[in-house]
Formats: C-alpha cells, structure tokens, sequence
C-alpha cells in the first residue's frame, strides 16, 4: 500500500513538472566563448553579454561569437580551425560581410536557429631564395606581391603544365568563393558561388600579357608561381595575414581537411550576400 502510494506521488510530480523540450535543453547546455576587437563597444558588448550568458574556455565551447569587423572574423576562423567549433560574428566594424547585427537579447535563440556555411581555406607552400619550405593557410586569398619598385616576372603553372609563361605584373591572386567579394574583387576578379567548386586566379595590375584578366579553375586544380629574375625582382607571398619574403615557388590547392563553418541569422546566409553583391555595380 505505502508502495503504491510513493508511485503516485511520483506520476503527480511528473505530471506536473513535465521534462523539458529538446529546444530548451539544447540552449540550456550550450556553451559560449566570447571574442572582440579592440574597439571601446565592442569590448562593452561583449562584457554585457559574459554577465547574461555566461563563458568558457575556447576548448570547451559549442559556438565562438566573435564580435568586430571582417578582420577579427578572419583571426577567429584561424584561431578555431584546429578545434572545429562554429563562430557566430555580431557586426562592430565597417562592413561586416561575415558577421550578423548586434542584440544582446535573444542571443540563444539566434544561435538555434542559426544556417551554417562551411569554407575552406587553400594550402600554401613556398620555397623561398635560402631553400627554407614554410606553410600557411588562407581563408580568403593567396597573394604574390612584387617586393620592390619594379614589377614581378612570374610563370604560372596549373597542375604542372605551364599556362602562362611570363606574367609581368605587381602581382596575382588565388581566391576561395568565400575570399571572391574581397580583395579578389578590388581586383576586377569574379564573384564565386559559396558553394561552387571554383577558385579565381586574378592578375594584379598586369602589365605583360595586358589583357589578361585571369581564369576560373576547379577547386582540385594544384596552381604553383614561379619567380623569374628573383634577385632583380623580389617577390612576397601572403596567405591571408601571414606573409613570406624572397620566394620562389608558391604552390596552393584547396585543403579540404580544414575547413571552418560560420553561422549567419536567417535571411542572411553568406550564399545570399555574395548573391546579392554581384547586383551592386
């Protein structure tokens, strides 16, 4: 009889305190780790929003929201890439193509509904004049720069076979899709699709071929740069952020293996804003 008793009351409790939705345990057990620019509201945000949601560490975290411009969004992909934890931006900066607005409010419910955009950086190998081999990854673009006054000799090859024997010029660019609306286009290089399997090979300020404009190639093709005259004309290389001096061969290729996911509101996918820039000339 006590038995029965104790069952009952324990129906009663569970009928009344029913267990919780899928939707409100997943945000309850979502973990936050916050970043942000330097800038003064920036830095109050993100203080604002430690205090409301809580933090951990980068290693513990289900999502980073990064909040500043398009450059800190950079840092933070790079940052994360080893951990592949998503990174949700809220927008303090200029443009901010990569990041959402900014609420303080409703911020877990924001994440839950939130459409993911994976990207993919390119690989870099150089070789440089001392025989030294140095790596780096880009999210955005591969660069080559001339690294003096005068311009840059480079032979381009596409999977070994040369396509272009002398390109004189300040320099040339490998772009990803997600790279394609940044410096690639100040370049008079294509817009890509986010998820096309294209990458842009665009001059900068060419001089010989003049014409040339550039190529698109699949995302499979293994694109090396070539030094001419390297003593006479010194070359760079820029994998996003991170650049190498004095170097004579350049080889990229899309690395699939590292790929990084951002989270954009809905409406406001990165598919939907590259879409939308190509309608702004």
């Amino acid at each position: 009889m006590q038995r029965a008793r104790r069952l009952a009351r324990q129906l009663s409790r569970r009928t009344r305190d029913p267990l919780p939705s899928e939707g409100s345990v997943s945000k309850a057990r979502r973990k936050l780790s916050f970043v942000a620019s330097d800038t003064a509201d920036a830095q109050a945000a993100a203080a604002g929003l430690r205090e409301t949601y809580g933090e951990v560490g980068l290693a513990n975290a289900d999502v980073i929201v990064a909040l500043g411009g398009d450059g800190l969004m950079l840092q933070t992909l790079h940052q994360v890439m080893p951990h592949g934890i998503p990174v949700y931006g809220m927008n303090f900066g200029s443009v901010g193509f990569l990041m959402n607005h900014f609420a303080r409010a409703d911020l877990l419910d924001r994440l839950e509904v939130a459409l993911p955009t994976e990207i993919y950086p390119l690989s870099m190998e150089v070789v440089d004049r001392s025989g030294n081999r140095q790596k780096a990854l880009a999210l955005n673009e591969v660069s080559i720069f001339r690294g003096t006054y005068q311009a840059a000799k480079l032979q381009i090859l596409v999977d070994g076979e040369t396509r272009l024997d002398e390109l004189v010029c300040d320099g040339v660019l490998l772009s990803t899709p997600a790279g394609s609306t940044a410096y690639n286009l100040s370049a008079h290089g294509p817009i890509l699709p986010i998820d096309s399997p294209l990458l842009a090979l665009t001059p900068i300020s060419p001089f010989r071929p003049r014409r040339w404009r550039g190529a698109i190639l699949n995302n499979r093709a293994v694109v090396t740069f070539r030094t001419r005259e390297a003593e006479k004309r010194p070359v760079n290389a820029v994998a996003d952020n991170v650049e190498f001096q004095n170097v004579l061969d350049v080889t990229v290729r899309e690395d699939r293996q590292s790929g990084v996911t951002l989270l954009f509101d809905p409406g406001t996918s990165l598919e939907e804003r590259i879409l939308i820039e190509q309608f702004r000339y």
